[in-house]
């Protein structure tokens, strides 16, 4: 059951999205958000970018303001900056008028009062909207793993490869990010390709981002971080090994960088580092309807998009049950609960909110690679 938008996508929530184009205007997008139940996202970029930099930035932007999620979009300005409005709008391309709006802060003289009037506006055309069923082959998971442990690669990634599997089978879509922790294991991605250009094109991502910390002059293998090796991993390759786990079997049928949208079923490997705030940016800008994140160590992190947390081990879920939604540790006594997390997917999908979710928890934050003026 999900929301068809104007361009023939369909979300599975009619949420209205506040996006900045500058974090100068955070805090009057906290103000609008309060008064009318709107999401906002703040980060503080959007000015005094340069290049690819501010590429970027506009790219993923760009992708939360056309998501199938959000039912309407107030996107908010001050007037002075880099990616101002009109930039903006170019970046954006094509754009549903109707349900995507704009405001300069500059630009009124209560821009309190005229955020909050566009937002309401907004509010009643969602309102008329109404969930009707589409296929599973129209939903876009994407995977994610962050504060792994020992059991990451044994419980909940391997069982959301199950997952993966079943919904590419049905033509649905799943999207592989966090490309330094597939470093040592990314043979087993390459492999999988569906034909030649989508190999050529994961072999060139892998090596750009390993090019990418020599730019910097960073030794590509510093990894695991702190807290994975305290929950009992010991290199890279094993974390990665376990990383890629959440891919299943299944074919990769594409390849794609900042800015793109998910356009294949089955498995797309998506540029980006695994920090877990900026990955899970990343996949909701490329238009996942929500996100499976494994973690070991827990976490109450949350995208725009439900996220679902599944525990890797017990004894997480549980200590933490108010960030975790699933406890994949029945695997240990040779469970499989796949028939089980694939129904708590259809629910999500339905309507019933994550923990992220009643939390409250929905955060951005965007790639950053160049000068700030």
């Amino acid at each position: 059951m999900g929301y068809e938008r104007k361009n023939g996508d369909v979300g599975i929530r009619n949420d209205i999205w506040i996006i900045v184009t500058v974090g100068c205007v955070n805090k009057l997008a906290e103000q609008i958000a309060k008064r009318t139940g709107a999401k906002h996202f703040p980060h503080p970029f959007g000015c005094s970018q340069l290049g690819g930099d501010q590429e970027i930035t506009q790219k993923v932007l760009a992708g939360l303001v056309k998501h199938p999620n959000a039912g309407g979009v107030l996107v908010l300005g001050l007037g002075c900056e880099n990616n101002n409005i009109e930039v903006f709008q170019k970046v954006l391309g094509e754009y549903d008028g109707e349900r995507i709006r704009f405001l300069n802060a500059q630009d009124c003289t209560d821009e309190l009062a005229e955020g909050v009037a566009i937002v309401e506006e907004l509010k009643a055309l969602c309102a008329r909207d109404e969930r009707r069923p589409f296929p599973i082959s129209r939903l876009r998971i994407g995977l994610k793993c962050g504060g792994s442990d020992a059991l990451s690669g044994i419980t909940a990634n391997p069982l959301v490869g199950r997952v993966c599997d079943r919904l590419s089978a049905m033509g649905g879509s799943c999207v592989l990010t966090e490309i330094p922790e597939a470093f040592g294991a990314e043979h087993l991605l390459m492999k999988r390709c569906k034909d030649k250009a989508t190999f050529d094109a994961l072999v060139s991502l892998i090596n750009d981002f390993k090019d990418y910390y020599e730019r910097h002059g960073q030794v590509i293998y510093e990894n695991p971080s702190p807290g994975n090796k305290a929950g009992g991993i010991t290199t890279l390759e094993e974390k990665s090994l376990g990383c890629v786990q959440k891919g299943g079997l299944s074919p990769v049928t594409d390849v794609l960088h900042y800015g793109d949208t998910v356009r294949h079923g089955g498995l797309s490997v998506l540029d980006g580092p695994g920090n877990d705030i900026v990955a899970v940016t990343n996949l909701t800008a490329a238009g996942v309807h929500m996100i499976l994140f494994t973690t070991g160590r827990g976490t109450p992190l949350g995208a725009p998009v439900p996220t679902v947390k599944i525990a890797t081990n017990r004894a997480l879920a549980e200590r933490k049950p108010h960030w975790i939604d699933f406890d994949a540790s029945g695997m240990l006594a040779g469970c499989d609960p796949t028939d089980d997390l694939w129904a708590l997917i259809l629910r999500v999908a339905e309507g019933e909110k994550t923990r992220n979710e009643q939390n409250g928890f929905e955060e951005i934050s965007i790639f950053k690679d160049g000068v700030t003026l």
